[in-house]
């Protein structure tokens, strides 16, 4: 296997500013891939303070796209917000318009939220669905039609442990990410006549600053210490550790490989032996 197999494809990755966007960026540039991110920037009145979120500057996103260049491919980012589908439109001009077109799309971007049913503000539901799964819907539906002609795409959608375990008070996530499983699976069928995979990935615990973030509100709805917690999260695990990003990073440049060909319609778990 060439460790620059992908040297001839264009990768787009929503969320790819950050987290384990930014690491499945990175990987598929190493293996010789161009890429463009779409990550939707931090700024005045985006706070979303009842959601789990990571948002990027401006500077991040650039610095991004400076580490991906520096592999020897060609990068651009994008300001991108999912929930608009004219800015899914504009991110997947900007990559054609860039690269000629996309053969690759990684639907990385997510949000987390915890409430209960009882008194779940449907602003909240609302905004987790359209994040998590519509913004996969909306990226899917501009990348499949030219992956069909080109008789050629991957498609990897990341979704959770949580897309096949409930969890009390992850209404909103549990549904969203099992939604995107349904998702994948029929658009797994759609592209497989044509040399077109689709997969999702569940990752279980991440290290990343969304991880951090909801680790931070755990810590301080129980007063426990952080590091307490983050311990107990991590004893609470078959491995005793969390995931890293570069671990999912690796097996989505795996599926984008030809011998991945055979490998589609499947949700692949990475969380050490745990279920959610």
């Amino acid at each position: 296997m060439s460790d620059r197999y992908l040297e001839t494809r264009t990768a787009l990755v929503t969320g790819g500013a950050t987290g384990q966007g930014r690491e499945i960026a990175l990987a598929l540039a190493s293996r010789g891939c161009n890429v463009a991110i779409g990550s939707r920037l931090a700024g005045e009145g985006r706070a979303l303070a009842t959601v789990f979120t990571n948002l990027p500057s401006k500077g991040d996103l650039d610095a991004v796209c400076h580490e991906i260049e520096g592999h020897g491919v060609r990068a651009i980012g994008v300001d991108h917000d999912l929930r608009s589908t004219e800015s899914c439109e504009s991110l997947y001009q900007a990559a054609t318009r860039a690269f000629g077109h996309v053969d690759i799309l990684i639907n990385a971007a997510g949000i987390y939220f915890v409430h209960p049913i009882s008194g779940h503000a449907d602003e909240d539901w609302d905004r987790v669905i359209d994040v998590n799964l519509n913004g996969a819907y909306r990226m899917t539906k501009l990348a499949l039609p030219e992956m069909i002609k080109a008789r050629w795409g991957r498609i990897v959608n990341i979704s959770s442990t949580a897309a096949n375990v409930g969890g009390a008070d992850n209404s909103a996530y549990c549904a969203s990410k099992s939604g995107l499983l349904g998702l994948t699976r029929c658009v797994a069928l759609e592209g497989a006549p044509y040399g077109v995979t689709c997969n999702a990935i569940n990752p279980g615990w991440v290290d990343t600053r969304m991880m951090g973030q909801l680790l931070e509100h755990e810590a301080e709805t129980a007063n426990e210490d952080i590091d307490a917690v983050v311990q107990a999260f991590a004893e609470d695990y078959p491995q005793k550790r969390a995931i890293h990003p570069r671990e999912i990073a690796a097996l989505v440049a795996f599926l984008c490989h030809d011998d991945a060909l055979g490998l589609t319609m499947e949700d692949i778990s990475v969380a050490g032996g745990a279920l959610w």
